[in-house]
């Protein structure tokens, strides 16, 4: 583990950093209801909820940007689309409130803003969430738009000092992105092979090529990335590392076998046993940090690739850059209730805590 002299000196740097974030950002409404208000609808019958408070929030890949800002990031730029809606409008100004660039963020007409609408009814206890009303896009992204997409992202990414990617939406090239934004990316990843890019991919992390990837146990064995899953207390044990190696070497960035330059990092999170950095021919396991007491572990993968690249772009090595994630991951997933985030102060005090 890092010492916290070290920790403090690469969170010092991250607020001269200059970040992308790529990918589909999506709008978290929490619509607050109190069961004793509701009424009987007079058309229908049925119960009309009543909400009596909302909170709006960026979501997907807008955690990932919320994690950022949090962490210090002085400059982080949204690259992706949201509908000419309402959604839009409240998404934007949730990024806007953290200081994030726009002009990347593209708005479409054609386009519906990517929303997890969560009912949340009022309890005594607190707050219990009901039946989620997703709303998505499910026709292909329009071409132009995949232009733009592309054309700005070629034209930014020499500026920034790492990209995160962030592939949420499940049915194929429906979302930010689409085949062919993926292979641009690929395509940055091959001719900057010092550029820190990460993806995280929840159905396709085995597609990408030249970049880093994250992501956890379940996707990276469905890619074929990570060949078998041993419980935590044999996490260290030589089979999993070397099978885990040998897949990595063999899955990624096939343009390898052409001479098109090395593999790229893996890290593979494995919850609270940390996570797996394959690194070439080398395996290592990222001990997790044990939080007492109740978890909300929602939005903690976001928390680890904020982490992750912020460090990497600030100089981390890609074990520092490891143990950084899981530091954040550990602050946030002890905030109940809300997607949360690390700061830096939380970050190294986490760290001390280790003792």
């Amino acid at each position: 583990m890092m010492t916290p002299h070290r920790l403090e000196s690469l969170l010092s740097r991250f607020a001269d950093l200059s970040i992308m974030v790529v990918g589909d950002f999506f709008l978290d409404k929490y619509l607050v209801l109190d069961p004793a208000l509701d009424e009987p609808s007079l058309e229908t019958g049925l119960a009309a909820r009543q909400v009596v408070a909302r909170r709006c929030m960026p979501g997907a890949a807008g955690t990932v940007m919320a994690n950022l800002h949090a962490l210090g990031v002085g400059h982080l730029l949204a690259v992706g689309f949201t509908g000419d809606d309402g959604e839009g409008y409240e998404l934007r100004q949730g990024l806007a409130t953290m200081g994030v660039r726009l002009d990347g963020l593209f708005e479409s007409p054609d386009r519906f803003t990517p929303t997890y609408i969560k009912p949340m009814k009022r309890e005594p206890g607190g707050e219990r969430e009901s039946n989620r009303i997703d709303i998505q896009n499910r026709t292909p992204t329009p071409r132009v738009l995949e232009e733009r997409l592309v054309e700005f992202l070629g034209d930014m990414a020499s500026n920034m000092d790492g990209v995160a990617v962030l592939d949420q939406v499940g049915r194929r090239n429906t979302g930010v992105v689409t085949d062919r934004v993926r292979d641009a990316i690929g395509d940055l990843g091959r001719t900057r092979p010092d550029k820190v890019i990460l993806a995280d991919s929840r159905e396709r992390i085995g597609e990408f090529r030249h970049v880093i990837r994250k992501g956890n146990r379940d996707e990276m064995r469905g890619a074929g990335i990570l060949v078998e899953d041993r419980e935590s207390d044999e996490m260290r044990g030589a089979g999993e590392m070397r099978g885990a190696g040998e897949m990595h070497k063999a899955g990624d960035d096939r343009g390898d076998d052409r001479g098109e330059g090395p593999a790229r990092t893996v890290y593979v999170t494995l919850g609270a046993d940390g996570l797996l950095l394959i690194d070439g021919e080398d395996c290592r396991h990222v001990p997790g940090i044990r939080v007492p007491g109740p978890v909300d572990t929602v939005g903690a993968g976001d928390s680890v690739t904020a982490g992750i690249v912020a460090s990497l772009a600030a100089g981390a090595t890609p074990m520092e850059a490891g143990q950084a994630g899981n530091l954040a991951a550990s602050v946030t997933v002890r905030q109940l209730g809300v997607t949360g985030t690390a700061s830096p102060a939380q970050v190294v005090e986490a760290l001390k805590g280790l003792g």
